[in-house]
């Protein structure tokens, strides 16, 4: 019980990290700073942090086997967390140095270090059942454990695409032999796409149908899961050539696959818990993000278009699915702050895709003052969200 309780801890310093990094990562955009800090903030800070704790909670169980310890989680987070740090000053001083050694190398090596003891601890953790074929699914639950199957097969591919793109990133700023050219976006869709976004669509298949208590069409989950696992590889090798358009167009079928997928257990579901609005707003803003990649390997992107389809992606798709699902696990019902509970929470997640909203209108049709507005809006629910995540971390120390 002890362990348990330890792990949980940990898992919340990972939750809690992951939303500083969300209102870092608003801040930073509302004031202008370069859009590698953005880059560093989001998907490195906020959206990986969050797949972390997610992962050590849910990974193990989903395969049938448990975490020996909270050792591991507590030597990987000051590693990811500093590390984070690090590459986002590097991008607002790209000159910096620390003790004589730039400021990226030193976060870059961080970064890796702390993505190795993840990936170590989950791969020992699952031994012997890699292709997840022990499920750990109940016999009420027996007519899920097919899709359980085919979603598990996918966690290792997503764990691989973290390893490598992490070891792009360092590789970019350290000795170690450069992967493929060493253009950093490379790093970064291996990273938000191949391991955020398939283990979004991996872990999803089989969290969403138990948290809406819905199934999802099975012929979607087929479609989503082998094309989320091979977009980004095309996506990250394809950038800059003529064949960005084929890994285009094949993540962009896994992301309006999963959009359909989440759209159908909605519809399916009767359970009113105010996550599932985040879930929703999130597909939705995935399909628009995708769409607009599909016109980028077209004709081109633009410095605009291109910051649009990051703060899609990941703000809107990554981050509103992450925000909606951390609701199921932390229901603001339950928080012990004043003026806490899902209406609070709702306008948290209106004020974001509100504001996204409004970004996303101002920098298609050059309004500045839409962006500007539309960027203070999305600050404003994500602090928000960190409020009602403390209130609910708060009623769980008290227990």
């Amino acid at each position: 019980m002890a362990g348990t309780q330890a792990i949980s801890r940990r898992v919340r310093w990972f939750v809690a990290a992951s939303v500083c990094f969300l209102v870092s990562w608003q801040v930073a955009a509302v004031a202008g700073l370069p859009a590698g800090v953005g880059v560093r903030l989001g998907v490195y800070g906020f959206v990986l942090h969050a797949v972390f704790g997610q992962a050590y909670s849910l990974v193990p169980a989903y395969f049938e086997a448990e975490l020996d310890g909270a050792a591991p989680l507590a030597a990987q987070f000051p590693a990811t967390a500093l590390g984070t740090l690090l590459l986002a000053a590097d991008a607002v001083r790209p000159a910096a140095e620390l003790a004589g050694v730039g400021l990226a190398a030193i976060g870059s090596a961080l970064w890796l270090a702390g993505v190795v003891v993840f990936v170590a601890t989950l791969l020992w953790t699952l031994r012997g059942n890699l292709s997840g074929r022990r499920t750990g699914t109940g016999d009420h639950n027996a007519h899920r454990r097919e899709l359980d199957r085919l979603a598990n097969a996918f966690v290792p591919i997503a764990l691989a695409y973290l390893l490598v793109g992490s070891y792009a990133t360092a590789a970019g700023a350290t000795p170690l032999p450069p992967l493929l050219d060493g253009y950093p976006p490379r790093a970064v869709h291996l990273l938000a796409a191949g391991a955020g976004a398939l283990l979004v669509f991996a872990i999803g298949f089989r969290l969403l149908p138990r948290l809406l208590v819905a199934t999802p069409p099975r012929a979607l989950a087929w479609l989503v899961l082998p094309t989320g696992a091979a977009g980004p590889a095309l996506l990250a090798t394809g950038i800059g050539t003529s064949r960005l358009l084929v890994g285009a167009a094949i993540e962009a079928v896994a992301v309006v696959g999963f959009a359909l997928a989440v759209a159908a257990l909605l519809r399916r579901s009767d359970r009113e818990r105010v996550g599932r609005y985040g879930v929703g707003i999130g597909a939705l803003a995935g399909f628009l993000g995708v769409l607009l990649g599909l016109h980028f390997a077209t004709a081109g992107p633009t410095a605009a278009l291109a910051a649009v389809h990051a703060r899609l992606n990941v703000l809107g798709f990554l981050g509103l699915t992450i925000v909606g699902v951390s609701y199921h696990f932390y229901p603001p019902a339950v928080g012990r702050l004043p003026g806490v509970g899902d209406r609070l929470a709702a306008a948290s997640i209106a004020a974001i895709a509100v504001g996204l909203a409004l970004e996303v209108a101002g920098a298609v049709a050059a309004v500045e003052l839409a962006v500007t507005v539309g960027r203070f809006g999305a600050l404003v629910g994500s602090l928000l969200v960190a409020y009602v995540l403390a209130a609910a971390f708060r009623a769980s120390a008290n227990r």
